[in-house]
């Protein structure tokens, strides 16, 4: 207490608003939290988080567990980057940190997220690259940990999530190709067993029945979601002895791999074979022609993550009442030229 004692008394202001204050507790007036801040900057207070960590059962964190790996590390994708932008806005509201816990994809992530919590390093907990059966959820359920994922599961018990409308993608997807006069349309999946995998090619599989036409394995084709794994689609749909005359993929960065496959092979985007991507990135805008995909806002998505998890959790329920989240989060098709002129069915 002696340097929260040392404010005090530089301010002529009991110990318990400046500790209020230092917390950004709401019944403090603005003015007076302003004063206390720059007091303690000036003398060069530190709080011992440790130690009101251990008085308060707090930590002032919430983590955020994403895949980390070699195809992550160097792919470019900036989806993340603009979700933790939207969280650490919300959380910045109340004073609280992010922790970002990248998992190896090496490492099983249920006994990484484990060590986690044991550790008692966060309050709360946002997860993603959620599976179909996630034993994480059970995991954090088990451990009265609040939590939400970014993605669904079919993992059974009431648990917040906010995922992408991948049913709306493929199926919008679908319908055009479909209007333009294709009719043999392959999708791009991962290779891995994430939930959204599995939404995508189910999906995939009812628009293609809708419009009576039939499901051909071998145009579902598993790859890895980077631009390598563009590449390995193109490659296989171009050893097909009947190729498909339009692609669906599910991750941005497979786009431009699959576009330098296809001019490799002297196979035109948009002219010889149309191509819907998954969502307009930084990567996607300079590929020509220009691709049709989906759009998004990542920061209001982050947005509604943290304001989700938040309402999980007690001391904050009332500022977010929503009750539990299960929310489908839409996103906006950006028409391009990789999938014109209509095709000649």
């Amino acid at each position: 207490m002696k340097g929260i004692r040392r404010l005090a008394q530089h301010l002529d202001i009991s110990i318990g608003t400046v500790s209020r204050a230092l917390n950004g507790k709401p019944d403090v007036n603005e003015e007076t939290r302003q004063r206390v801040l720059e007091a303690a900057a000036e003398l060069g207070y530190v709080p011992n988080q440790a130690g009101r960590s251990l008085r308060e059962g707090s930590t002032k964190a919430i983590g955020f567990t994403i895949e980390s790996g070699s195809d992550s590390a160097g792919n470019g994708d900036n989806f993340f980057l603009g979700v933790i932008a939207g969280v650490q806005a919300v959380f910045g509201r109340h004073h609280l940190d992010l922790v970002v816990l990248p998992c190896p994809t090496e490492e099983d992530s249920t006994q990484y997220l484990r060590r986690m919590v044991a550790r008692g390093m966060v309050d709360g907990m946002i997860i993603s690259a959620t599976h179909r059966r996630d034993a994480r959820i059970e995991l954090l359920a088990n451990a009265r940990l609040p939590f939400i994922a970014l993605g669904r599961s079919s993992t059974p018990g009431p648990h917040p999530w906010i995922d992408l409308d991948f049913e709306g993608v493929i199926n919008r997807a679908v319908d055009r190709l479909v209007a333009k006069g294709h009719r043999r349309i392959a999708v791009g999946l991962p290779s891995n067993d994430i939930n959204l995998g599995f939404v995508f090619l189910d999906g995939y599989k009812d628009a293609l029945a809708r419009h009576g036409l039939p499901f051909d394995p071998q145009l579902a084709i598993r790859a890895r979601s980077s631009e390598q794994g563009g590449y390995q689609i193109a490659h296989e749909l171009l050893s097909l002895s009947e190729r498909p005359t339009a692609v669906v993929l599910i991750y941005e960065m497979m786009a431009i791999g699959l576009y330098r496959r296809l001019n490799e092979a002297g196979v035109l985007p948009g002219r010889d074979i149309a191509v819907v991507g998954f969502r307009e990135g930084p990567q996607s805008r300079f590929l020509s022609p220009s691709l049709t995909c989906f759009r998004l806002s990542l920061r209001d998505l982050g947005i509604a993550l943290g304001e989700s998890l938040l309402a999980s959790m007690p001391a904050y329920a009332e500022i977010y009442p929503q009750g539990l989240v299960r929310r489908i989060w839409p996103l906006e098709l950006v028409p391009g030229d990789s999938d014109s002129p209509d095709f000649p069915g």
